[in-house]
Formats: C-alpha cells, structure tokens, sequence
C-alpha cells in the first residue's frame, strides 16, 4: 500500500489538449529516434572500423548508462526549473550527437557520439509526462499516454528506414547529416508553440518538502524501477541484435531484417494506439493487470521465434507480434506508474522510475552480445524473453502496492 497522489489538470476543451499532445508526441518520437541513431547500422561499423559484437554493444551500454543516470537527476532539474527550456537544451545536444556521427574516423569518435545522444536522450520522460500530467485534463491521460508511446514506437520504426535507405543513396556520413537537420526542424516547431509546453516549477515555500528524495523510500517506486529494467531487456536485445539474429539463424538480407525490425515497432505502435482504448475503459485500477497478460503474450511470443522452429517467416511474424502484445500495455504502464507518484514529485519519481529502462537497455548489449560473439543466437532470444516474464511479477507487485 501507498500513499500516493495523482497531479491532475482541469478538463480544457479537446483541440487544447489534442495540440499539447502532438507537441509532446513529437518531442518524444525524437528522442526515440535517437536511440537508434547507431544500432541500425551496426553491420557497417563491424566491417568498417572492424568491430565486434560486444564493441558495438558497449556503444549502447554508454548511451544508456549516461542517459539512465542523467534521468534521474533530470528529473529534479525539470521540477526546479520547468519542461520547456530542459527540452531545448536536449535537442540541440541530439544535433551534436548526429553531427559528431557524421564525421567519425574510428571507434572513439562512435562512443563520443553514442555519449552525446545518450545525454540528450536523458530528460525527455521527465520533461514528457509533467508537461502531459499538467496540461492534459485528467480523463483524457489515458489517450494522452497513449499517443506519447505511439511517437514513440513511429520515432524508432522511422530511424532504421531513414539511415539505411540514406545510406544507400548518399552514404552512411550524409545520412547523419539529414538526422542533424531533422532535430533542427524539430527545434523549430516546437519553439514556435513554446507557450504549450509551460510547467509549473516547485516554489521556494515548497522546496524543502518537494525538493526531499523521501520518495525513494516507498517501495513501490523500486518494483516500478525493476519492472522497467527486465521488460527493457527483450526490447533491447530486439533493437541492437534482432536483425544480426535473423541473417545468422535464416540467411535472410540485412533489408529484410531491418524490415523486420521496422515491423515490430510499427506493430508496438498499432499496440500501442489499442492499449490507449483498453487503459481509457478498464481504467487506472486494473493497470497492472492489463500489463501482466500483455508482456506474458509477448513473452511467449519471443520464445518462440527464438527456437526457429517456424522458419524465417515465422520469426518474423513472431517478432512482430511480440511488439504488438508489449504495445498494448504501454498506454495501462504509463497509468500504473502515474498511480504509484506522489504529488508534485512526477518529475523525479518518472526520472527514478524510467531511469531503469536506461539500465536496461545499458546492460543488455553488453551480455547478450558476448552471447552473440559465440554464435547463441537462439539462447540470446530465448533468455531476453525470460526478462519480460519477470517484468510480468514487477507489474502484478507495483499492482498490489497502489491498491489504496
């Protein structure tokens, strides 16, 4: 049990909300796209600086890292000092990253690179869902969350088909060029409708109590941490090796694979746009039960695509099913994670809490890829699916502890 409070905002007519929406949906594809700035094209580096597995895994283990600790401590910066000007500073340091991409000689440049990205990745949950937790009125949160991971999945489905369909026709260094100007447009649409994002920052009267960590005391707040870190597991291991695992396991092309890799998030996606409906009838009360059957599914999905039992098709489909089934319940994991945050704290408590989605995805390259170097593809896939069932015991404890 906990004590926790939700923050609510006024009901504001539906065109107002839609717009504060959009903007953040927006904001939040970009920072998705960053996270796939480098894996989609893990092959070229391989054979272009002569790297390993486990090298270009370490690439996203030092994005994650930066970008889980700088989480959590973003998290309190956008209390103190508001969404907006947080935002800002994330996507010019996007542009850096894409910048330095294109210009990079060798392994260094890579980890300098995947350093920047993973820094500007940092804040944008915290600054995301205290714009959405303010802003949108209260019975529409469940649609808001909904279209907030909806960008998201289109942000990492966009990436692979820009940088290898660039990379084809320009080079893979112009192709980080074009990602650069991309965060630029971004920059600039959002700086024209800068008078949505506005929050509201903790007053001095209030800084002692708001600004205190007692919220890490609440056990809650550490299944919610636990719960990211293990169901991120499969997603990582999709991201950085799905497309390696395919051409190994079924001799398919690396446009097939990627293609596949495009097919699971735009099917996280679809998911995602239903797991809105579901949240919004089944309500905050039944949140972690929604999210057990669904990572239970997907799990079971993944296991079966790991053992190839049904060919490269079949894998294929599996994969993309998987995505489908997490997809549903990320709109009802956004509410359980709402319904565990003391008031006023959302900035810290989401910087906290999705900090373990960081780790995630920081530690996941790093093992699985030594699995990888010794050709294990089926074990790399099977195991990543057992993560997403022990998510499954993380949701059903963070359920049992919010049921006040």
């Amino acid at each position: 049990m906990t004590t926790a409070s939700m923050d609510s905002a006024p009901v504001v007519p539906l065109a107002k909300d839609a717009k504060v929406m959009s903007l953040v949906g927006l904001a939040h594809a970009s920072s998705h796209f960053g996270h796939m700035l480098l894996p989609p094209l893990f092959p070229v580096f391989m054979q272009e600086f002569g790297l390993s597995f486990a090298q270009v895994g370490l690439l996203m283990s030092v994005f994650f890292v930066i970008s889980g600790v700088g989480q959590a401590l973003a998290g309190f910066v956008v209390d103190k000092l508001g969404a907006r000007p947080v935002l800002f500073a994330a996507l010019g340091t996007f542009f850096l990253a894409c910048i330095t991409a294109s210009h990079a000689q060798g392994y260094t440049w890579l980890i300098v690179a995947a350093a920047l990205a993973g820094l500007a990745n940092s804040p944008f949950h915290p600054i995301d869902f205290s714009i959405l937790n303010q802003r949108v009125s209260t019975p529409r949160l469940g649609y808001a969350f909904s279209m907030h991971g909806l960008s998201g999945s289109l942000g990492w489905a966009l990436t692979p088909i820009l940088l290898v369909g660039l990379m084809g026709s320009i080079g893979w260094r112009n192709a980080y060029l074009v990602t650069a100007g991309v965060y630029a447009l971004v920059f600039v649409v959002l700086l024209i409708n800068r008078d949505q994002l506005v929050t509201t920052v903790v007053r001095k009267a209030e800084a002692h109590e708001a600004s205190s960590i007692a919220f890490l005391k609440l056990p809650v707040v550490w299944w919610c941490f636990a719960f990211f870190l293990l169901s991120t597991i499969t997603l990582a291991v999709v991201q950085s090796y799905s497309a390696s695992i395919l051409k190994a396991m079924h001799g398919v092309t690396l446009q097939a694979a990627t293609a596949t890799l495009t097919a699971y998030m735009l099917s996280s996606a679809v998911g995602i746009l239903v797991g809105g409906f579901v949240s919004a009838r089944l309500g905050a009360q039944r949140s972690d039960k929604v999210v057990a059957v669904c990572m239970s599914v997907g799990a079971v999905c993944m296991m079966l695509a790991g053992t190839g039992w049904l060919g490269a098709l079949g894998s294929m489909a599996l994969l993309a099913a998987t995505g489908f089934a997490v997809g549903i319940g990320g709109p009802s994991r956004d509410m359980m994670i709402k319904r565990a945050t003391p008031k006023g704290a959302t900035g810290r408590v989401y910087g906290t809490v999705y900090s373990g989605l960081d780790v995630g995805f920081a530690i996941a390259p790093l093992i699985f890829g030594l699995l990888m170097d010794r050709a294990l593809y089926s074990l790399t896939m099977i195991t990543s699916a057992f993560a997403l069932i022990l998510a499954v015991f993380a949701a059903l404890a963070v359920g049992r502890r919010t049921q006040a």
